[in-house]
């Protein structure tokens, strides 16, 4: 029977707008993270600023944007008409308080609700505003979403814009950090969408004119196309896109400017828009999955009014255009239909390229669909007896993909080290996959051997990736092994496993490095762990005297009990950052047969400690 609980007036509680993102931030700016991944709030706080700016760019107002980000401080400058110096405090602190609800003035912008940078004051311990407007200025400062310094209007020689500066709170945002690759992937994001627009981040220019070709030769390399990058624009929709032998189907979308991550109304068009165009001018039906095998696309489209499935904004829910508009469905088959049709009659060599890439799909399936078959049941009768899969209770996956929960894979090594995670690991959220000895170099070879390979078909089984990894069960893919010689080479073979035949998990954020304590120093009275040797003589320095000192060999030595310390909330995961080097050129430099450079690169660095993947164009960042 359930306690019998009071409810009465007192019960009733009213929060301020500040009080009440504090409490519930998730609905603001979605899950707070550490940095180590590309959708945590530290992220979503610059995107909220940013966004304003480039509205005001959209508007026809200011052709540049200066950013600054150190450790911890972020700095924005705009060149727009800047706030209304009258209502600059009104905008960053009073919920529902913008210029946008005017859509004469924003016609297409992208926050609409009037939420984003009071969200960005009330979670940042430090929080400045300033406008800039017709030789006049207006400065205000915060701290937590309250109101610490209201600087009177004053003249000012500076041009028209808007300056932003946070801190966010550390007390939030425990051990953060800002990693550089995925806040110069946001602001390159920012300039493909916005050709002209020039933003210089920490001293370096960021500029397009080509908007979604550049974007696409950003992401590929012309060698690895099969033919050059098809682009088309029309008046509200752009489209790009080529193919390569690369496994999987690869897209960027995008809303207004703003990077849709999880998709949406649009890009389920173009999908369903591209298969369509094809197999009306080849006059076949093709599978869908043989058309968009190895595709490599971005789609950009101008909505009024857009309607996001959550206020970070990473999955369009519009059905329509515009009020008066046609569907969102509609706009883009119509577009694509006549554009891409028209493209490929004028370009017949790009068309029989295509057309031979969907052909060699087709005869792929065909040959894999008795392996797939015998694979599969093999996945499911050793599931029965397997204890290779220590499941957790929730799952990724639930509703589309859809985040629904911060579910973790952990792929390790040998029987003690998975005993003793699976011993401390949490589990709701925290799953745990055992490897059996080093696993296959899988380097160049075909994507059968996945299904051949006991090892490989139990761990994408695991996964649920053998049809699409939009089934993807969990957020997080953790490659946890030990940090010596033999740890770091299977290291090294299950990123080649992944690069080779899943990229788009690596692209997406999902691979993860743990890192695990290597030494643990304590006296009588404290214990420190330290994960390198400058935090080591730190901790000698700080406990003086004679501590003991273990050095950890493998993460089998490590207990339950502290192993519990280290994957838990202060986890230390390292993001695999696919870098703007070629998938092919990285496996065949260090997982291919030995040429010459290599035997010279590892004579050159044979007396230095280095973490593998960050000299192979992969950041472990």
């Amino acid at each position: 029977m359930a306690e019998n609980v009071q409810y009465t007036e007192d019960q009733i509680r009213s929060l301020d707008w500040k009080e009440h993102i504090r409490l519930r931030p998730g609905m603001y700016i979605g899950k707070l993270g550490d940095g180590t991944s590309a959708d945590d709030g530290i992220y979503v706080l610059v995107k909220e600023v940013v966004d304003n700016s480039i509205d005001e760019h959209v508007m026809g107002h200011g052709k540049k944007l200066d950013i600054s980000i150190t450790e911890q401080r972020v700095e924005i400058r705009d060149y727009g008409r800047g706030i209304p110096l009258g209502k600059v405090i009104d905008c960053v602190s009073k919920i529902n308080t913008g210029g946008k609800y005017d859509s004469k003035a924003f016609q297409k912008s992208v926050g609409l609700n009037g939420v984003g940078t009071k969200a960005v004051n009330a979670l940042s311990e430090q929080f400045v505003v300033q406008s800039f407007r017709d030789g006049k200025t207006k400065r205000a400062e915060f701290s937590r979403g309250e109101l610490v310094l209201d600087v009177p209007e004053g003249e000012s020689k500076e041009p028209n814009g808007t300056f932003v500066s946070f801190v966010p709170d550390d007390s939030i945002f425990r051990n953060y950090r800002f990693i550089p690759e995925y806040l110069e992937e946001q602001i390159r994001n920012y300039t493909y969408l916005n050709a002209g627009l020039s933003i210089r981040y920490n001293g370096k220019e960021f500029i397009s004119r080509r908007g979604l070709l550049d974007l696409l030769e950003h992401k590929t390399h012309s060698e690895e196309l099969l033919y050059p990058i098809v682009h088309l624009k029309g008046q509200d929709v752009e489209i790009a896109f080529s193919h390569s032998n690369a496994y999987g189907e690869d897209y960027y979308s995008f809303v207004n400017g703003q990077y849709t991550t999880q998709g949406g109304t649009h890009l389920a068009a173009f999908r369903e828009a591209f298969v369509r165009t094809i197999r009306e001018f080849y006059k076949k039906d093709f599978e869908a999955t043989d058309i968009r095998g190895s595709i490599v696309a971005a789609v950009s489209i101008r909505v009024q009014e857009p309607v996001f499935e959550s206020q970070t904004k990473t999955k369009l829910g519009s059905i329509e255009m515009g009020p008066d508009g046609p569907s969102v469905k509609s706009a883009v088959l119509d577009f694509m239909k006549k554009a891409v049709d028209d493209f490929l009659h004028k370009n017949p060599a790009s068309a029989e390229a295509l057309l031979k890439k969907i052909q060699l799909n087709e005869r792929e399936r065909k040959d894999m669909a008795g392996v797939q078959k015998l694979a599969r049941e093999r996945a499911k009768k050793a599931a029965v007896h397997n204890k290779k899969l220590r499941d957790c209770r929730f799952h990724y996956s639930d509703n589309n993909g859809d985040l629904k929960h911060e579910t973790t894979l952990f792929i390790t090594e040998g029987d003690s080290a998975s005993g003793s995670i699976t011993k401390s690991r949490r589990v709701e959220t925290q799953a745990v996959f055992s490897l059996r000895g080093k696993p296959l170099n899988c380097y160049g070879l075909k994507k059968k051997v996945v299904y051949e390979n006991e090892e490989f078909n139990l761990l994408q089984h695991a996964l649920d990736i053998e049809e699409s990894i939009d089934n993807l069960r969990y957020n997080r893919i953790v490659i946890a092994t030990d940090a010596d010689v033999d740890g770091m080479h299977i290291r090294l073979l299950m990123l080649t496993f992944f690069l080779q035949f899943f990229p788009d998990l690596v692209r997406n954020g999902h691979l993860f490095i743990l890192q695990t304590p290597l030494f643990r120093v304590r006296n009588k009275k404290e214990t420190i762990y330290c994960y390198n040797g400058e935090e080591k003589q730190k901790a000698l320095q700080k406990l003086g005297g004679k501590p003991e000192i273990t050095r950890f060999k493998g993460l089998g030595e490590i207990s339950p009990e502290e192993f519990s310390l280290f994957i838990g909330a202060d986890m230390r995961l390292e993001p695999v950052i696919l870098r703007d080097a070629s998938i092919e050129k990285i496996l065949t430099y260090y997982m291919g047969k030995n040429t010459q450079e290599r035997q010279e690169f590892i004579i050159e660095n044979l007396r230095v400690e280095k973490n593998t993947e960050e000299e192979i164009g992969i950041d472990a960042a």
